[in-house]
């Protein structure tokens, strides 16, 4: 099996003077996560080795770089998921009960208590261009695996959970299917469940391009959601899809890496 991993950056409107620098940091991240792959390695250590470089990144909302909470204080929403035993590791709701507040004008989920020692970092940041970041794995093994990281949304409430941590919504991955990251408005997508949405239409014989459309054209038109989604198949077929303007995006098969940001962009380079 020919190993295959995709990364996005968030989905979201992309200033021109920080484009570059973009391309840079997806293509760096999707080389990171390929290079584990290529050398054996697990889907899954592939997806939080190419999603541990975008957080690290101050160009990514996620990890040391996320959107600050009305609190002041940097909340981690971030979710790995294996297929092999569909797996997930969720910091949004570890120390709290989930409230329901579905309907909300402003967020779908808030904690019913905090417990700020589940987050992964503690620090003071101003927000940037972009949101939550992802990838997508299948590795030689045939397994596939999705990561899925975020802050969220700028200035949200403290208590605020987002699609991220969510299994089915911020990602899914399942080995008779294929795997998925999404990102966009995180209510919209919690409330389609967009990433087993698109699992699904795969399921009833889609194509990965026709089931990223299906899905996220359903949102637009149901709850006028806008976002975005990477998408790997069980057999190797992987896709970028968005709505919104720009979506930085890289993926890495057969030695050349395929990267972009804006509709219709497509670079293929070579990797080392």
């Amino acid at each position: 099996m020919n190993p295959v991993l995709v990364v996005h950056g968030g989905a979201g409107p992309v200033s021109e003077d920080v484009k570059e620098r973009l391309r840079q940091g997806i293509v760096r991240a999707a080389t990171v996560g390929y290079c584990i792959l290529r050398e054996g390695g697990s889907a899954v250590d592939a997806v939080e080795g190419a999603v541990v470089t975008l957080e690290d990144n101050p160009e990514f909302n996620a990890g040391k770089c996320a959107f600050r909470l009305m609190s002041a204080i940097q909340h981690i929403e971030e979710e790995k998921s294996r297929a092999e035993k569909k797996e997930s590791k969720d910091s949004g709701g570890k120390g709290g009960t989930f409230n329901s507040v579905l309907g909300s004008k402003l967020h779908c989920w808030l904690w019913a208590s905090f417990s700020f020692s589940a987050c992964r970092f503690f620090l003071f940041i101003f927000s940037r261009n972009l949101e939550t970041v992802g990838a997508v794995a299948l590795d030689c093994k045939g397994n596939v695996a999705y990561a899925t990281s975020t802050g969220g949304l700028v200035n949200k409430m403290v208590g605020r959970v987002g699609d991220s941590p969510c299994v089915g919504s911020g990602g899914y991955a399942d080995n008779d299917i294929g795997a998925i990251s999404t990102t966009g408005h995180g209510e919209s997508i919690l409330k389609v469940n967009l990433a087993r949405l698109t699992l699904y239409h795969m399921e009833q014989g889609k194509t990965v391009e026709e089931a990223a459309d299906l899905s996220l054209g359903y949102m637009k038109s149901r709850v006028k959601g806008l976002g975005g989604l990477i998408l790997v198949s069980k057999t190797g077929d992987w896709v970028a899809k968005w709505t919104t303007t720009s979506m930085p995006w890289a993926a890495t098969k057969d030695g050349k890496v395929h990267f972009g940001i804006d509709p219709g962009e497509t670079t293929i380079k070579d990797l080392a």
